[in-house]
């Protein structure tokens, strides 16, 4: 059972959830409205930051400034991690506990350029936000937008503030998408250092070429991939 004294500390502000930040509290009083109740804010700051915010996986990952929420609002771009940090922000602007929390991955969709740069289809340390709501913890991923969904084949994540948010084992036709390998736990802020240490471990050939491709770069890759399927 979460205590009222535990809540505290995802409520507060931290270092990469950055949620006291000016530009996350406008965004998080913007999106929620006028809701009266947290569950109907939660859902709204989650469609939020999962269309508003294009998601790319082509990050410098040697930039601290890719993890913190602020700066993915400010650039209206992030992957997964960074999209986490900003809902989990925004939820805590907007008074709603939440934390962030991390698991390993196989993505079985995944466009030709990006497993060359990764050497795998496995994916440690993928964000999600844990939601304290009506009692209890709700997970939500607002990584993919639409968008990007549409253009893979994949339906878009819909979250309601009572079940859990996840990425579908499927996609639309029935092909492999998303594997749970391993569930990290979830914290009161991004382990930026112990995520760094693991993608230099895991993704050399990525985390050594910082200079970013464009925010829609893995979008176009995303339809050459399903026109070519």
């Amino acid at each position: 059972m979460t205590t009222d004294l535990e809540l505290q500390q995802y409520l507060a502000p931290a270092e990469y959830v950055d949620s006291a930040a000016a530009n996350v509290t406008a965004f998080a009083r913007e999106a929620a409205g006028d809701a009266a109740d947290p569950l109907t804010r939660a859902v709204r700051l989650y469609y939020a930051v999962r269309d508003e915010i294009v998601y790319t996986p082509y990050c410098d990952f040697t930039d601290v400034e890719t993890f913190r929420a602020s700066a993915c609002l400010s650039r209206r771009a992030g992957f997964c991690v960074g999209k986490a940090s900003l809902l989990t922000a925004a939820a805590r602007a907007a008074g709603i506990p939440a934390r962030i929390g991390f698991a390993d991955v196989r993505n079985h969709l995944c466009t030709p350029r990006l497993r060359a740069l990764m050497g795998t289809d496995t994916f440690v340390y993928h964000g999600y936000t844990d939601l304290f709501l009506e009692g209890r913890w709700v997970k939500a991923t607002p990584a993919f937008d639409r968008g990007l969904c549409e253009k893979f084949g994949v339906r878009a994540l819909e979250f309601d503030g009572r079940a859990d948010s996840l990425f579908q084992p499927h996609d639309v036709t029935g092909r492999r998408h998303m594997e749970y390998l391993q569930d990290r736990g979830a914290r009161v802020d991004v382990p930026v250092a112990e995520i760094m240490a693991a993608f230099a471990q895991h993704y050399p050939a990525l985390t050594s070429r910082p200079a970013a491709p464009s925010a829609t770069q893995f979008r176009r890759e995303a339809e050459d991939a399903a026109g070519s399927g």
